[in-house]
């Protein structure tokens, strides 16, 4: 059969959040049309430095990133010797990404560069500000679908809008699903047109520290990365996703794919994960079908982010939300300080916290217990949590984690109720029966009864003395007291208050 001619000479394929060789959407379209390609990732300084400046050298993400960009690398090498060709590889440029592309561009007489969509705010005007310098220069800029199953407004309401209540549009996802959106791309049939590296731009990754980086605890946590980790952990999810729905609101247990920072950097295949999850839905698994829904939530979240981008500019969803009074002052720094160091006097909330400091993941339903206690029981800005979160989750997508601290803090779409607040002692009572996951993160509570171990200060003097606690010395009070807090929360909401 003839070869379809190439429609470029030359490809320059920029890797984003897709960090994999397999099944990636804009590294067939390079291949499939140039004559030959080149791979580049940039460590764009315009992300890093200002994570730098906040004083978070030793980020997980980052190193997260440079270990899977080695296994990018070799994977890529994998492909060029597959075919013959020696000297294939990843290229890896650290600046300001708007000024390095379309530099490399022109150095490398590309006539093409290939990426896949990003519809963060700083995304899409770096790539615009891309795409008029490569312009500028006679090539093009190409990007494509890749993150997510459906995206933008490909699954729209039946007046042609966006959705914004998740569960019609979950089900117009299923009704619009079909084999052809959960298809792997198949890179390897176009890998020919990898192209050796020039000799003045070897590939390889750099050194983290040379980016201005230091070692986190990654590795001591045995975090998998790259794609083998992805795959690896998908086997592994494989054989227990028929209980997920059981047990993934219990944080003691392995319940939770673990999977979703390879989502985020794309070393997971969205279609994989999906093709499986629809797959073992359509048989009847319960498991398999909530976690199908957990990633619609993903996609429902990006389409949102998408069409509202104010929601990633610091706006609420619902603009009266706007208008609730948040706490402020010292008073309102310290409840905050106490939130984030684990502090508050609740275990739940507190062992969450020191999850997410110790590890940079918290289990999902602990997130939505912590935004709550935030917000709802400190009276504290959405943003401040959000922010939090941006700076220490490893797994932090702008697109899930505002959606996620705007439903708690009932200002998002299709979000909680104001006046439904989480009791963290009930949450605790009813995830954490045994006290597993406190006595992992707590261990100064550890040798108290379990029915006080989720409420201390209502524990007997005798219980505290026989476990060698003192409340205020070895663990505090709670800092707010929670039916006076949910009193004053449905004061302050009152302003959004419908009739």
């Amino acid at each position: 059969m003839p070869t379809a001619p190439k429609h470029y000479d030359t490809g320059l394929m920029w890797f984003r959040r897709d960090l994999r060789a397999e099944d990636n959407a804009a590294l067939y379209h390079a291949l499939k049309h140039c004559r030959r390609v080149w791979c580049v990732f940039v460590f764009d300084t315009a992300i890093l430095q200002p994570l730098l400046a906040r004083g978070l050298a030793a980020d997980r993400r980052v190193e997260f990133i440079h270990e899977s960009l080695i296994d990018l690398d070799e994977q890529l090498r994998a492909l060029g010797r597959s075919n013959g060709v020696e000297g294939v590889g990843l290229i890896v440029r650290h600046g300001a990404a708007a000024e390095v592309i379309p530099r490399l561009a022109a150095q490398l007489g590309a006539q093409a560069v290939f990426a896949n969509h990003d519809d963060e705010p700083y995304a899409r005007a770096r790539d615009a500000q891309v795409l008029g310098a490569l312009a500028h220069g006679g090539a093009v800029l190409q990007t494509f679908k890749d993150h997510v199953i459906f995206e933008r407004h490909e699954v729209l309401t039946g007046n042609g809008r966006p959705f914004t209540v998740f569960t019609p549009y979950r089900n117009a996802w299923l009704r619009a699903l079909t084999d052809f959106q959960l298809k792997a791309y198949p890179v390897e049939r176009y890998a020919d047109a990898l192209a050796p590296c020039p000799a003045d731009l070897p590939p390889g990754v750099p050194p983290l520290e040379s980016l201005g980086f230091a070692r986190t605890n990654l590795r001591e946590l045995k975090v998998r990365t790259g794609s083998r980790g992805a795959r690896a952990l998908l086997e592994d999810f494989a054989t227990r996703i028929e209980h997920y729905h059981q047990a993934r609101d219990f944080p003691a247990v392995k319940g939770p794919s673990y999977l979703s920072v390879h989502l985020r950097f794309g070393t997971l295949s969205i279609r994989t994960a999906a093709g499986l999850a629809h797959g073992l839905h359509r048989q009847g698994l319960a498991g398999a079908t909530a976690w199908l829904y957990e990633l619609i939530w993903r996609d429902f979240y990006h389409q949102i982010l998408a069409n509202f981008p104010q929601v990633g500019e610091g706006r609420a969803f619902k603009p009266e939300y706007d208008a609730i009074r948040w706490e402020r002052g010292k008073h309102a720094e310290a409840l905050f300080a106490a939130w984030r160091e684990g502090r508050t006097g609740y275990p739940l909330v507190d062992a969450a916290m020191h999850q997410l400091n110790r590890t940079g993941y918290m289990h999902n339903r602990l997130r939505m217990v912590v935004a709550s206690f935030l917000t709802k029981d400190l009276g504290l800005d959405w943003r401040w949590g959000e922010q939090y979160f941006a700076d220490h989750l490893i797994d932090f997508d702008l697109a899930a984690n505002n959606g996620g601290w705007q439903w708690a803090a009932s200002s998002g779409c299709d979000a909680q109720p104001y006046f439904r607040i989480f009791n963290p002692v009930n949450q605790s009572q009813k995830f954490d029966p045994q006290g597993k996951f406190i006595r992992r993160y707590l261990p100064e509570l550890a040798a108290l009864p379990t029915e006080a171990l989720h409420a201390p200060w209502l524990a007997k003097p005798a219980d505290l003395q026989a476990a060698g606690v003192v409340l205020g010395r070895d663990y505090p009070k709670p800092i707010v007291d929670h039916t006076e807090a949910r009193a004053r929360t449905l004061e302050r909401y009152a302003v959004v208050r419908k009739g």
